[in-house]
């Protein structure tokens, strides 16, 4: 890879000599689809900068369920996984990939002297705190004041966006562990959109509308 390549896949890094560093002391690691990355209790090792493909990030309580917090695209890291090795402290959350990732992981050992030495990465960690902070709190507010159908609507979205598709590969299941509830709540709020026309249902797949983001609105 050469640093015009890593310019175009983190386009919020544009100092030559910050882009050389990552790729002198970064190391390129690779991920299948559905493979833990990180899990909640493992000591962060790395500063992962995803280049391609997404990491869903999730919490998980103490009997193993997950909670969807967000996802990290191309050109983004993990303001948690920043924490926990400033800190010094294990994961407290689960990361997995979404789709075949490719991840960028710079030893935890650089984080700080790079922040005083970089500007460009102080301000890249500072916008990566501020936006994650404003997704969890979305999150937050979803399981505090959003009815399940709502969040479970917003989830539908969330995940075509993200995998830039109408058919979600993903089971009843997966749905209910993401958000925090039963498998017969899910599939008894996917069948009402199913009525509605909304969506269509097959084996582990859910067909979404084009327009579903406008019917969501209404």
């Amino acid at each position: 890879m050469e640093i015009d390549d890593l310019k175009r896949l983190v386009p919020a890094i544009t100092d030559p000599n910050l882009l050389q560093a990552m790729l002198e002391q970064g190391k390129v690691h690779t991920f299948a689809s559905g493979k833990s990355i990180m899990e909640p209790g493992q000591f962060v090792k790395m500063v992962p900068i995803v280049l391609g493909g997404a990491i869903k990030i999730m919490r998980m309580d103490e009997d193993g369920r997950e909670l969807f917090l967000y996802y990290l695209e191309p050109g983004e890291t993990c303001a948690l996984s920043l924490t926990c090795c400033s800190a010094s402290k294990p994961s407290e959350i689960k990361a997995v990939a979404e789709e075949e990732t490719q991840i960028l992981g710079i030893p935890t050992a650089l984080h700080e002297s790079w922040t005083d030495q970089y500007k460009q990465w102080k301000d890249f960690v500072s916008n990566t705190y501020q936006k994650r902070f404003q997704e969890v709190l979305v999150a937050l507010d979803a399981v505090a004041f959003k009815r399940m159908d709502e969040r479970l609507m917003r989830y539908i979205l969330m995940k075509m966006k993200q995998l830039k598709a109408n058919e979600l590969h993903i089971t009843h299941q997966e749905v209910a562990n993401e958000l925090g509830t039963s498998r017969e709540v899910i599939s008894r709020l996917l069948k009402q959109l199913e009525k509605k026309k909304w969506i269509e249902l097959g084996r582990n797949v859910i067909y979404v509308r084009d327009d579903f983001e406008e019917l969501i609105a209404q």
